[in-house]
């Protein structure tokens, strides 16, 4: 179609997202609307997403498998990062958004495309994901955000797509709102928004509970190397592999839930559930190898920068310059992060039981022990404290002179 206007869509095959297709050729006035699926481990059927798109009046519908580089490229670097939003949330919603956002960019130049859209609401992180993503990578683009512009309920959406042959959900609608891709489910909503309600098994599905999960405790051994996790029990595994290899043992023993009232970006609060087994227990067994490896100021200025890197991916800045810096400054400390972590499950827990590294370990046992082999000078101790307590002895030569 010569001078066609055209718009990639972000298209989840929910109601938003196939009401979007004939809004945006309504209200924006659009020609054809390409709608991209991105299969991210989300374990559904997305050829009938494919098709529902095109039935809902997309000029083109691309599902495509983009697990492996999410594993990869987003999250094993989380893993180094040690990315824990407000020291809880392994960011396993946020991780997926630059990587959908550089796919919706990449397609919308090679096919000449006005601008790219999606169908998040002016009230989530995502939209901000999405458009500073998008913005950052090719910012000539224009980003088309109908969910932000429309009024509608729910209701009313569902009847907007029928007018147009979009059906309408034949199942009763679950009250809550779920996103679910290899690294966890987000859950929302419903009596969710009540944050002192207990939230009901109902909304779990990649953890056992307590009372589900086996009575016997289960010891594992997570291998690194250079920071990445690379085996399980011995055993090699590619990352896409291993990671669904720590979320049936992790989430078989009830372990990788997450409860929290979260501040999102646009400023206020929401109370938020997650499951993210697997990405949890491997930050959990790497942080434990670092402490074995990692000097003690790299150590600590480490974890002043990774809460720092968590914000950036949460608040929509992966292509960012701080970001990039910070990405220079761990991938240089994990060259030494090398060796093998014990971790046992048991009833929602994941207990520490040991930690090796044959090669960089900074553990040295002749100086920690307490033994007849101990070569640490004790003596030395004694003008060492004089000299690190000078200043403050100074201090208090002078003010407290005369005080006693």
């Amino acid at each position: 179609m010569e001078n066609s206007r055209k718009v990639i869509l972000a298209y989840s095959g929910g109601v938003d997202t196939s009401a979007c297709i004939p809004y945006l050729k309504n209200q924006y006035k659009v020609d054809e609307v390409i709608a991209f699926a991105a299969d991210l481990g989300q374990g559904e059927e997305l050829e009938p997403i494919r098709k529902k798109a095109l039935l809902a009046g997309a000029t083109e519908s691309l599902v495509e498998d983009l697990i492996e580089p999410f594993i990869q490229d987003f999250a094993f670097p989380a893993i180094r990062a040690n990315a824990l939003y407000e020291g809880r949330y392994p960011l396993s919603t946020a991780l997926a958004r630059p990587l959908i956002a550089s796919r919706l960019v990449e397609i919308a130049l090679n096919r000449d495309a006005e601008a790219v859209a999606h169908g998040c609401t002016g009230k989530g992180n995502d939209q901000v994901r999405f458009d500073l993503a998008i913005a950052s990578l090719a910012p000539q683009l224009k980003i088309f955000a109908p969910a932000r512009q429309w009024s509608m309920s729910r209701e009313e959406l569902i009847l907007y797509g029928e007018k147009y042959g979009i059906p309408a959900p034949v199942s009763k609608k679950s009250p809550y709102s779920i996103d679910l891709n290899l690294l966890g489910r987000s859950i929302e909503a419903g009596s969710l928004e009540d944050p002192f309600l207990e939230p009901p098994e109902e909304v779990f599905q990649l953890t056992s509970s307590i009372k589900e999960s086996p009575e016997e405790p289960k010891e594992i051994e997570i291998t690194f190397e250079q920071g990445y996790p690379v085996s399980i029990d011995g055993e090699v595994l590619d990352p896409v592999s291993l990671m669904r290899r720590a979320n049936s043992l992790a989430g078989k023993h009830g372990f990788g839930r997450i409860d929290m009232i979260e501040n999102r970006v646009v400023g206020i609060k929401s109370r938020e559930i997650y499951e993210s087994p697997g990405l949890l227990l491997l930050i959990k067994c790497h942080q434990e190898i670092e402490s074995l490896t990692l000097s003690a100021d790299v150590l600590r200025t480490k974890r002043q920068l990774e809460r720092q890197w968590a914000d950036l991916v949460y608040q929509g800045f992966w292509f960012s310059p701080l970001k990039n810096a910070l990405d220079s400054f761990i991938n240089t400390t994990q060259i030494d992060v090398n060796g093998k972590v014990k971790v046992k499950l048991h009833k929602g827990n994941a207990i520490i039981t040991g930690r090796q590294s044959s090669s960089n370990s900074l553990y040295l046992p002749d100086i920690s022990t307490y033994g007849a082999e101990d070569t640490f000078d004790h003596k030395s101790a004694e003008g060492f404290i004089y000299i690190w307590g000078l200043a403050n002895r100074l201090w208090a030569s002078v003010t407290r002179k005369n005080k006693f």
